[in-house]
């Protein structure tokens, strides 16, 4: 188990959240501790404003943009998504104003998970079992030992790959959800 998928691909990718939500948590933290709240509301526009634009790669991905290119809109897509989920988070707080824009927030890091495991997961760990069944074939197993030996690695892998059935309905609950929020502010807001 001293190699196992868990360890070496499910860990670090959880390592990556933990640092994304602790940096939520210490931004909120200083905002307050230098008298800045303000400057948490208005974290929202720009971290609202980088997710539609990091869905560039996926306009590009569906062939609906033919120009750019793929890794470099998929790069972009991952650093526009952290920051402004890191954003967004550091704008949330821990105020507990309103139903609409937790469930927004709830939604958003469930996407975020979701993508996560996208990127992280599943391409890595469809290399880390072909690794490893080639170094079993190496030592001379046949491939029903090394399906045996590689069994809670192949469960944990199938069980991450399914991510793709479940992402595109949750960036949707999430857009929906967001859009209300920012409706609702507007519908709200003291234009006095």
């Amino acid at each position: 188990m001293d190699g196992s998928l868990f360890r070496l691909k499910v860990l670090p990718f959880l390592g990556y959240f933990v640092v994304l939500m602790a940096l939520a948590i210490l931004g909120d933290f200083a905002l307050h501790q230098f008298d800045l709240v303000w400057v948490g509301r208005y974290l929202g526009i720009p971290g609202t404003l980088l997710i539609p634009l990091s869905l560039i790669y996926s306009l590009r991905k569906r062939k609906i943009i033919r120009s750019g290119n793929p890794r470099l809109l998929l790069r972009m897509h991952e650093i526009f998504t952290w920051l402004g989920t890191l954003m967004i988070l550091v704008h949330a707080g821990v105020h507990f104003n309103a139903i609409l824009p937790w469930l927004a927030l709830i939604a958003m890091l469930i996407n975020v998970i979701s993508g996560m495991t996208g990127r992280y997961l599943l391409d890595r760990s469809r290399r880390h079992l072909t690794g490893m069944h080639e170094k079993y074939s190496m030592r001379g197993l046949s491939k029903i030992e090394a399906e045996k030996e590689l069994f809670w690695d192949a469960v944990t892998f199938d069980l991450m790959e399914k991510w793709r059935s479940v992402h595109f309905p949750i960036s949707f609950a999430f857009a929906v959800l967001a859009v209300g929020h920012i409706v609702s502010i507007f519908l709200f807001w003291g234009w006095k």
